[in-house]
Protein backbone atom coordinates (compact mmCIF):
# COMPACT_ATOMS: atom_id res chain seq x y z
CA UNK A 1 0.00 0.00 0.00
CA UNK A 2 1.64 3.24 -1.16
CA UNK A 3 1.10 6.69 0.38
CA UNK A 4 -0.23 5.20 3.59
CA UNK A 5 -0.61 6.47 7.13
CA UNK A 6 -1.17 4.76 10.48
CA UNK A 7 -4.12 5.23 12.79
CA UNK A 8 -5.03 3.94 16.24
CA UNK A 9 -8.61 4.57 17.38
CA UNK A 10 -9.56 4.09 21.03
CA UNK A 11 -13.21 4.04 22.15
CA UNK A 12 -14.78 3.59 25.59
CA UNK A 13 -18.00 3.96 27.59
CA UNK A 14 -20.51 3.97 24.76
CA UNK A 15 -22.78 1.51 26.62
CA UNK A 16 -25.01 1.75 29.67
CA UNK A 17 -27.03 -0.58 31.89
CA UNK A 18 -29.94 0.00 29.50
CA UNK A 19 -28.15 -1.15 26.36
CA UNK A 20 -25.40 -0.48 23.88
CA UNK A 21 -22.11 -2.30 23.46
CA UNK A 22 -18.66 -0.89 22.75
CA UNK A 23 -17.41 -4.14 21.17
CA UNK A 24 -20.40 -4.19 18.81
CA UNK A 25 -19.49 -0.69 17.69
CA UNK A 26 -15.95 -1.96 17.02
CA UNK A 27 -17.29 -4.91 15.01
CA UNK A 28 -19.47 -2.67 12.83
CA UNK A 29 -16.64 -0.16 12.35
CA UNK A 30 -14.25 -2.95 11.35
CA UNK A 31 -16.62 -3.93 8.55
CA UNK A 32 -17.05 -0.34 7.34
CA UNK A 33 -13.33 0.41 7.47
CA UNK A 34 -12.51 -2.76 5.53
CA UNK A 35 -14.74 -1.46 2.77
CA UNK A 36 -12.59 1.70 2.71
CA UNK A 37 -9.50 -0.43 1.92
CA UNK A 38 -7.73 -0.02 5.25
CA UNK A 39 -5.25 -2.71 6.28
CA UNK A 40 -5.58 -3.82 9.89
CA UNK A 41 -2.20 -4.31 11.58
CA UNK A 42 -3.65 -6.15 14.58
CA UNK A 43 -6.85 -7.75 15.75
CA UNK A 44 -9.32 -5.33 17.31
CA UNK A 45 -8.20 -4.96 20.94
CA UNK A 46 -10.52 -5.50 23.91
CA UNK A 47 -8.75 -4.00 26.90
CA UNK A 48 -10.12 -4.48 30.40
CA UNK A 49 -9.23 -1.75 32.88
CA UNK A 50 -9.12 -1.59 36.69
CA UNK A 51 -12.14 -3.66 37.82
CA UNK A 52 -12.42 -1.73 41.10
CA UNK A 53 -13.31 1.72 39.78
CA UNK A 54 -16.69 2.68 41.23
CA UNK A 55 -18.07 4.30 38.06
CA UNK A 56 -17.47 1.42 35.65
CA UNK A 57 -20.20 -0.18 33.51
CA UNK A 58 -20.20 -3.97 33.42
CA UNK A 59 -16.74 -5.31 32.49
CA UNK A 60 -14.95 -1.94 32.25
CA UNK A 61 -13.63 -2.70 28.78
CA UNK A 62 -12.39 -0.35 26.06
CA UNK A 63 -11.54 -1.13 22.43
CA UNK A 64 -8.84 -0.11 19.97
CA UNK A 65 -8.63 -0.47 16.18
CA UNK A 66 -5.17 -0.25 14.56
CA UNK A 67 -4.67 -0.01 10.79
CA UNK A 68 -2.87 1.51 7.82
CA UNK A 69 -4.92 3.51 5.36
CA UNK A 70 -4.53 5.53 2.15
CA UNK A 71 -3.35 8.93 3.33
CA UNK A 72 -5.87 10.84 1.24
CA UNK A 73 -8.76 9.11 3.05
CA UNK A 74 -7.88 10.35 6.54
CA UNK A 75 -10.72 12.89 6.77
CA UNK A 76 -13.27 10.45 5.33
CA UNK A 77 -12.22 7.78 7.83
CA UNK A 78 -12.49 10.11 10.81
CA UNK A 79 -15.90 11.33 9.73
CA UNK A 80 -17.16 7.78 9.24
CA UNK A 81 -15.89 6.70 12.64
CA UNK A 82 -17.29 9.76 14.43
CA UNK A 83 -20.70 9.28 12.82
CA UNK A 84 -20.92 5.65 13.95
CA UNK A 85 -19.51 6.48 17.40
CA UNK A 86 -22.16 9.15 17.98
CA UNK A 87 -24.90 6.94 16.59
CA UNK A 88 -24.04 3.99 18.89
CA UNK A 89 -23.17 5.91 22.07
CA UNK A 90 -25.77 6.01 24.85
CA UNK A 91 -25.19 9.73 25.41
CA UNK A 92 -28.65 10.39 26.89
CA UNK A 93 -28.23 7.89 29.74
CA UNK A 94 -26.99 9.08 33.10
CA UNK A 95 -23.59 7.61 33.91
CA UNK A 96 -22.57 7.08 30.28
CA UNK A 97 -19.60 9.27 29.32
CA UNK A 98 -18.38 8.25 25.85
CA UNK A 99 -14.88 9.05 24.69
CA UNK A 100 -12.95 8.55 21.44
CA UNK A 101 -9.26 9.17 20.73
CA UNK A 102 -7.40 9.23 17.38
CA UNK A 103 -3.64 8.68 17.40
CA UNK A 104 -1.99 8.96 13.97
CA UNK A 105 1.52 7.57 14.39
CA UNK A 106 2.92 4.11 13.77
CA UNK A 107 4.61 3.54 17.12
CA UNK A 108 3.07 3.96 20.57
CA UNK A 109 5.25 6.12 22.89
CA UNK A 110 6.35 4.89 26.30
CA UNK A 111 4.21 7.51 28.04
CA UNK A 112 1.05 5.93 26.62
CA UNK A 113 1.99 2.38 27.64
CA UNK A 114 2.82 3.59 31.15
CA UNK A 115 -0.55 5.33 31.34
CA UNK A 116 -2.33 2.14 30.24
CA UNK A 117 -0.68 0.19 33.03
CA UNK A 118 -1.90 2.81 35.50
CA UNK A 119 -5.45 2.57 34.14
CA UNK A 120 -5.40 -1.23 34.54
CA UNK A 121 -4.15 -1.18 38.13
CA UNK A 122 -5.17 2.08 39.82
CA UNK A 123 -7.21 5.27 39.47
CA UNK A 124 -6.39 7.91 36.86
CA UNK A 125 -8.05 11.27 36.32
CA UNK A 126 -9.45 13.20 33.39
CA UNK A 127 -6.86 15.87 34.08
CA UNK A 128 -4.07 13.34 33.50
CA UNK A 129 -5.70 12.17 30.29
CA UNK A 130 -6.17 15.63 28.79
CA UNK A 131 -2.56 16.49 29.55
CA UNK A 132 -1.26 13.29 27.95
CA UNK A 133 -3.47 13.66 24.86
CA UNK A 134 -1.89 17.06 24.25
CA UNK A 135 1.63 15.78 24.89
CA UNK A 136 1.42 12.93 22.35
CA UNK A 137 -0.48 14.95 19.74
CA UNK A 138 -3.65 12.84 19.73
CA UNK A 139 -7.16 14.06 18.94
CA UNK A 140 -10.10 13.38 21.22
CA UNK A 141 -13.81 13.95 21.66
CA UNK A 142 -16.00 13.15 24.64
CA UNK A 143 -19.51 13.65 25.98
CA UNK A 144 -20.88 14.44 29.43
CA UNK A 145 -18.00 14.06 31.94
CA UNK A 146 -15.74 12.71 29.13
CA UNK A 147 -14.60 9.91 31.45
CA UNK A 148 -14.60 7.55 28.47
CA UNK A 149 -11.42 9.28 27.29
CA UNK A 150 -9.55 7.40 30.03
CA UNK A 151 -10.36 3.99 28.60
CA UNK A 152 -10.03 5.14 24.99
CA UNK A 153 -6.50 6.40 25.55
CA UNK A 154 -5.57 3.39 27.69
CA UNK A 155 -6.75 1.00 24.95
CA UNK A 156 -4.41 2.68 22.47
CA UNK A 157 -1.48 2.47 24.90
CA UNK A 158 -1.98 -1.23 25.73
CA UNK A 159 -0.17 -2.95 22.87
CA UNK A 160 -0.32 -6.43 24.48
CA UNK A 161 3.38 -7.14 24.07
CA UNK A 162 3.27 -9.41 27.12
CA UNK A 163 0.60 -11.99 27.89
CA UNK A 164 -2.70 -11.87 26.00
CA UNK A 165 -5.70 -13.98 25.06
CA UNK A 166 -8.47 -13.92 22.45
CA UNK A 167 -12.24 -13.65 22.56
CA UNK A 168 -14.61 -14.38 19.70
CA UNK A 169 -17.82 -12.45 20.25
CA UNK A 170 -20.95 -13.42 18.33
CA UNK A 171 -23.70 -10.80 18.01
CA UNK A 172 -27.47 -11.18 17.76
CA UNK A 173 -29.76 -9.68 15.17
CA UNK A 174 -31.39 -6.44 16.33
CA UNK A 175 -34.82 -8.10 16.49
CA UNK A 176 -33.65 -10.28 19.40
CA UNK A 177 -31.93 -7.63 21.53
CA UNK A 178 -33.35 -7.64 25.03
CA UNK A 179 -34.77 -11.17 24.81
CA UNK A 180 -33.51 -14.39 26.40
CA UNK A 181 -30.46 -15.76 24.58
CA UNK A 182 -30.90 -19.09 22.83
CA UNK A 183 -27.79 -21.28 22.56
CA UNK A 184 -27.54 -25.07 22.85
CA UNK A 185 -26.11 -25.66 26.34
CA UNK A 186 -24.81 -29.16 25.64
CA UNK A 187 -22.79 -27.99 22.63
CA UNK A 188 -20.99 -25.42 24.82
CA UNK A 189 -20.06 -28.02 27.44
CA UNK A 190 -18.89 -30.39 24.68
CA UNK A 191 -16.79 -27.63 23.12
CA UNK A 192 -15.17 -26.77 26.47
CA UNK A 193 -14.38 -30.43 27.16
CA UNK A 194 -12.95 -31.00 23.69
CA UNK A 195 -10.73 -27.90 23.56
CA UNK A 196 -9.53 -27.57 27.15
CA UNK A 197 -7.11 -26.18 28.29
CA UNK A 198 -6.89 -23.86 25.27
CA UNK A 199 -10.31 -22.31 26.04
CA UNK A 200 -11.29 -20.96 29.45
CA UNK A 201 -14.12 -19.43 31.48
CA UNK A 202 -16.85 -20.67 29.18
CA UNK A 203 -18.72 -22.95 31.61
CA UNK A 204 -19.17 -23.30 35.36
CA UNK A 205 -18.83 -27.04 35.91
CA UNK A 206 -19.61 -26.78 39.64
CA UNK A 207 -23.05 -25.24 39.01
CA UNK A 208 -23.57 -26.94 35.63
CA UNK A 209 -24.25 -23.72 33.78
CA UNK A 210 -22.81 -21.80 30.87
CA UNK A 211 -21.21 -18.41 31.48
CA UNK A 212 -20.47 -17.20 27.94
CA UNK A 213 -23.88 -15.60 27.47
CA UNK A 214 -24.47 -12.20 29.12
CA UNK A 215 -27.79 -11.30 30.70
CA UNK A 216 -28.21 -7.65 29.77
CA UNK A 217 -29.97 -6.00 26.83
CA UNK A 218 -26.75 -5.65 24.78
CA UNK A 219 -26.26 -7.20 21.30
CA UNK A 220 -23.85 -9.95 22.41
CA UNK A 221 -25.11 -13.52 21.96
CA UNK A 222 -22.02 -15.17 23.45
CA UNK A 223 -18.26 -14.70 23.81
CA UNK A 224 -15.70 -17.54 23.64
CA UNK A 225 -12.37 -17.01 25.40
CA UNK A 226 -9.24 -18.89 24.36
CA UNK A 227 -5.49 -18.91 23.81
CA UNK A 228 -5.38 -18.41 20.02
CA UNK A 229 -7.52 -16.97 17.27
CA UNK A 230 -7.70 -20.38 15.63
CA UNK A 231 -8.98 -22.13 18.73
CA UNK A 232 -11.80 -19.63 19.36
CA UNK A 233 -12.86 -20.02 15.72
CA UNK A 234 -12.82 -23.78 16.15
CA UNK A 235 -14.90 -23.38 19.29
CA UNK A 236 -17.38 -21.18 17.42
CA UNK A 237 -17.92 -23.93 14.86
CA UNK A 238 -18.67 -26.43 17.67
CA UNK A 239 -21.32 -24.27 19.35
CA UNK A 240 -24.91 -24.48 18.15
CA UNK A 241 -26.70 -21.11 18.33
CA UNK A 242 -30.49 -21.44 18.36
CA UNK A 243 -31.05 -17.96 16.96
CA UNK A 244 -29.48 -16.03 14.04
CA UNK A 245 -25.93 -14.66 14.37
CA UNK A 246 -25.62 -11.26 12.72
CA UNK A 247 -21.82 -11.13 12.85
CA UNK A 248 -18.80 -12.27 14.85
CA UNK A 249 -15.45 -10.67 15.55
CA UNK A 250 -12.23 -11.90 17.16
CA UNK A 251 -10.60 -9.56 19.69
CA UNK A 252 -7.11 -9.75 21.16
CA UNK A 253 -7.31 -8.96 24.84
CA UNK A 254 -5.67 -8.73 28.26
CA UNK A 255 -8.48 -10.83 29.74
CA UNK A 256 -7.37 -13.70 31.95
CA UNK A 257 -3.83 -12.32 32.36
CA UNK A 258 -3.87 -10.81 35.88
CA UNK A 259 -2.98 -7.44 34.30
CA UNK A 260 -4.79 -5.66 37.14
CA UNK A 261 -2.54 -7.03 39.90
CA UNK A 262 0.35 -5.20 41.54
CA UNK A 263 2.75 -6.79 44.03
CA UNK A 264 3.14 -4.81 47.25
CA UNK A 265 5.68 -5.45 50.01
CA UNK A 266 3.76 -4.03 52.95
CA UNK A 267 0.20 -3.69 54.19
CA UNK A 268 0.84 0.00 54.86
CA UNK A 269 1.34 0.50 51.09
CA UNK A 270 -2.15 -0.74 50.18
CA UNK A 271 -4.33 1.78 48.38
CA UNK A 272 -8.09 1.76 47.95
CA UNK A 273 -9.32 0.49 44.55
CA UNK A 274 -6.04 -1.35 43.79
CA UNK A 275 -5.78 -5.12 43.27
CA UNK A 276 -2.68 -6.52 44.93
CA UNK A 277 -0.49 -9.52 45.67
CA UNK A 278 0.64 -9.45 49.30
CA UNK A 279 2.91 -11.95 51.06
CA UNK A 280 1.93 -12.23 54.72
CA UNK A 281 1.23 -14.54 57.67
CA UNK A 282 -2.21 -15.56 58.95
CA UNK A 283 -2.71 -13.75 62.26
CA UNK A 284 -6.31 -14.65 63.16
CA UNK A 285 -8.09 -17.94 62.47
CA UNK A 286 -10.91 -17.95 59.89
CA UNK A 287 -14.46 -17.30 61.05
CA UNK A 288 -17.80 -17.36 59.28
CA UNK A 289 -19.57 -14.03 58.93
CA UNK A 290 -23.17 -13.46 57.76
CA UNK A 291 -24.23 -14.99 54.41
CA UNK A 292 -21.51 -17.67 54.81
CA UNK A 293 -18.52 -15.55 53.86
CA UNK A 294 -15.14 -16.48 55.40
CA UNK A 295 -13.05 -13.80 57.10
CA UNK A 296 -9.50 -14.14 58.42
CA UNK A 297 -6.65 -11.73 59.12
CA UNK A 298 -3.04 -11.54 57.95
CA UNK A 299 -0.15 -9.44 59.18
CA UNK A 300 3.33 -8.30 58.28
CA UNK A 301 5.96 -6.67 60.47
CA UNK A 302 3.94 -3.54 61.19
CA UNK A 303 0.27 -3.96 60.18
CA UNK A 304 -2.72 -6.29 59.96
CA UNK A 305 -5.61 -6.52 57.48
CA UNK A 306 -8.81 -8.55 57.18
CA UNK A 307 -9.30 -10.79 54.14
CA UNK A 308 -12.72 -11.95 52.91
CA UNK A 309 -13.52 -14.95 50.72
CA UNK A 310 -17.14 -14.47 49.66
CA UNK A 311 -19.59 -17.35 49.52
CA UNK A 312 -19.71 -17.64 45.67
CA UNK A 313 -15.92 -18.08 45.43
CA UNK A 314 -16.16 -21.87 45.79
CA UNK A 315 -12.82 -23.63 46.34
CA UNK A 316 -11.20 -20.36 47.39
CA UNK A 317 -13.67 -20.06 50.28
CA UNK A 318 -13.09 -23.70 51.26
CA UNK A 319 -9.32 -23.14 51.33
CA UNK A 320 -9.74 -19.96 53.40
CA UNK A 321 -11.68 -21.93 56.04
CA UNK A 322 -8.74 -24.33 56.50
CA UNK A 323 -6.09 -21.70 57.23
CA UNK A 324 -4.60 -21.44 60.72
CA UNK A 325 -2.52 -18.85 62.52
CA UNK A 326 1.08 -18.95 61.29
CA UNK A 327 0.39 -20.13 57.74
CA UNK A 328 2.48 -18.16 55.23
CA UNK A 329 0.36 -17.07 52.26
CA UNK A 330 0.17 -14.73 49.33
CA UNK A 331 -3.26 -13.12 49.38
CA UNK A 332 -4.51 -11.68 46.11
CA UNK A 333 -7.48 -9.36 45.76
CA UNK A 334 -9.03 -5.91 45.72
CA UNK A 335 -8.40 -3.38 48.46
CA UNK A 336 -11.72 -2.23 49.88
CA UNK A 337 -12.05 1.09 51.64
CA UNK A 338 -12.01 1.50 55.38
CA UNK A 339 -15.01 3.15 57.04
CA UNK A 340 -15.85 4.31 60.54
CA UNK A 341 -17.31 0.88 61.30
CA UNK A 342 -15.02 -1.33 59.19
CA UNK A 343 -11.29 -1.78 58.78
CA UNK A 344 -9.47 -1.81 55.46
CA UNK A 345 -10.18 -5.21 53.87
CA UNK A 346 -8.97 -7.34 50.99
CA UNK A 347 -11.66 -8.98 48.85
CA UNK A 348 -9.97 -12.18 47.75
CA UNK A 349 -9.49 -13.54 44.22
CA UNK A 350 -6.70 -15.99 45.03
CA UNK A 351 -4.74 -17.50 47.91
CA UNK A 352 -1.30 -18.95 47.32
CA UNK A 353 -0.47 -21.15 50.31
CA UNK A 354 3.33 -21.05 50.66
CA UNK A 355 3.97 -22.88 53.96
CA UNK A 356 1.67 -24.57 56.46
CA UNK A 357 1.95 -24.18 60.21
CA UNK A 358 1.02 -26.95 62.65
CA UNK A 359 -2.65 -27.10 63.57
CA UNK A 360 -2.76 -27.42 67.35
CA UNK A 361 -5.77 -28.12 69.56
CA UNK A 362 -6.17 -28.50 73.32
CA UNK A 363 -7.63 -31.93 74.17
CA UNK A 364 -8.29 -33.89 77.33
CA UNK A 365 -5.72 -36.67 77.90
CA UNK A 366 -6.48 -40.38 77.75
CA UNK A 367 -7.28 -42.39 80.88
CA UNK A 368 -4.03 -43.98 82.14
CA UNK A 369 -5.98 -47.14 83.04
CA UNK A 370 -8.18 -47.85 79.98
CA UNK A 371 -6.96 -45.37 77.35
CA UNK A 372 -10.39 -43.79 76.80
CA UNK A 373 -10.34 -39.98 76.47
CA UNK A 374 -11.30 -38.33 79.75
CA UNK A 375 -14.24 -35.98 80.24
CA UNK A 376 -14.29 -32.78 82.27
CA UNK A 377 -16.29 -32.77 85.51
CA UNK A 378 -16.61 -28.98 85.45
CA UNK A 379 -14.41 -25.98 86.05
CA UNK A 380 -11.60 -26.78 88.51
CA UNK A 381 -13.15 -30.19 89.30
CA UNK A 382 -10.74 -32.36 87.37
CA UNK A 383 -11.32 -35.11 84.79
CA UNK A 384 -13.24 -38.40 84.89
CA UNK A 385 -13.20 -41.56 82.80
CA UNK A 386 -16.71 -42.55 81.73
CA UNK A 387 -15.60 -46.13 81.06
CA UNK A 388 -13.83 -47.14 84.29
CA UNK A 389 -15.09 -44.33 86.53
CA UNK A 390 -11.70 -43.18 87.78
CA UNK A 391 -11.19 -39.49 88.57
CA UNK A 392 -8.06 -37.38 88.12
CA UNK A 393 -7.74 -34.02 89.84
CA UNK A 394 -4.31 -33.02 88.53
CA UNK A 395 -4.36 -34.04 84.85
CA UNK A 396 -4.53 -31.14 82.38
CA UNK A 397 -5.40 -30.69 78.73
CA UNK A 398 -2.69 -31.60 76.23
CA UNK A 399 -1.70 -29.92 72.98
CA UNK A 400 -2.37 -32.20 70.01
CA UNK A 401 -1.17 -31.76 66.42
CA UNK A 402 -4.02 -32.37 63.95
CA UNK A 403 -3.44 -33.43 60.31
CA UNK A 404 -3.94 -30.66 57.74
CA UNK A 405 -6.30 -31.25 54.83
CA UNK A 406 -5.18 -28.01 53.17
CA UNK A 407 -2.27 -28.40 50.74
CA UNK A 408 0.32 -25.92 49.59
CA UNK A 409 -0.48 -24.30 46.25
CA UNK A 410 -2.71 -21.80 44.49
CA UNK A 411 -6.46 -21.52 45.10
CA UNK A 412 -8.53 -19.37 42.72
CA UNK A 413 -12.06 -18.07 43.00
CA UNK A 414 -14.74 -20.09 41.17
CA UNK A 415 -15.23 -19.52 37.45
CA UNK A 416 -18.62 -17.87 37.97
CA UNK A 417 -17.16 -15.21 40.27
CA UNK A 418 -13.92 -14.47 38.41
CA UNK A 419 -13.30 -11.01 37.06
CA UNK A 420 -12.48 -10.60 33.39
CA UNK A 421 -8.80 -9.97 34.17
CA UNK A 422 -8.34 -12.80 36.69
CA UNK A 423 -6.05 -15.51 35.34
CA UNK A 424 -7.82 -18.86 35.77
CA UNK A 425 -5.95 -22.02 36.76
CA UNK A 426 -6.42 -23.41 33.25
CA UNK A 427 -4.21 -20.63 31.84
CA UNK A 428 -1.17 -21.19 34.04
CA UNK A 429 1.70 -22.43 31.87
CA UNK A 430 0.17 -21.00 28.68
CA UNK A 431 1.23 -17.38 29.14
CA UNK A 432 2.63 -15.55 26.12
CA UNK A 433 5.56 -13.16 26.26
CA UNK A 434 6.51 -10.89 23.39
CA UNK A 435 5.20 -13.22 20.70
CA UNK A 436 4.36 -11.82 17.29
CA UNK A 437 0.75 -11.84 16.18
CA UNK A 438 0.03 -13.51 12.85
CA UNK A 439 -3.18 -12.10 11.45
CA UNK A 440 -5.60 -14.51 9.82
CA UNK A 441 -7.85 -13.62 6.95
CA UNK A 442 -11.23 -14.41 8.50
CA UNK A 443 -11.13 -12.59 11.85
CA UNK A 444 -14.56 -11.08 11.43
CA UNK A 445 -17.77 -12.00 9.68
CA UNK A 446 -20.34 -9.33 8.84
Amino acid sequence: MTNTSFMHIGIDDTDSVKGGCTTYLAAVLAEKLTQMHVHFIDYPALIRLNPNVPWKTRGNGAICLRFRHPSHLIDDIKQLVLNFWEQHSQTDNKGTDPGIVFYQHEHIPQGLTTFSRQAETSIVTIKQVVKLIRQVGAEALGYNTCRGLIGALAAIGETLTGDYTYELIAYRTAANWGTKRCVDKESIFNMDQMLQPTVFNNVDAEKNRIIITPRGPDPILFGIRGETADVVKQAFRLIKPLEPVERWTIFRSNQGTDAHLTRVNSIKNLKRFNSVILKSVVSQNPRIIPVRHVLFSVKDTFSEIDCIAYEPTGDLRKAARELVIGDCVEVVGAVNRATKDKHLTLNLEKINVLTLNQKLVQQNPFCPACQKRLKSMGKHQGLRCEQCGKKFANLKKQETVLPRTLKQGLYVTSTRSQRHLTKPLRRFGQEKQGESVMLVKDWHFP
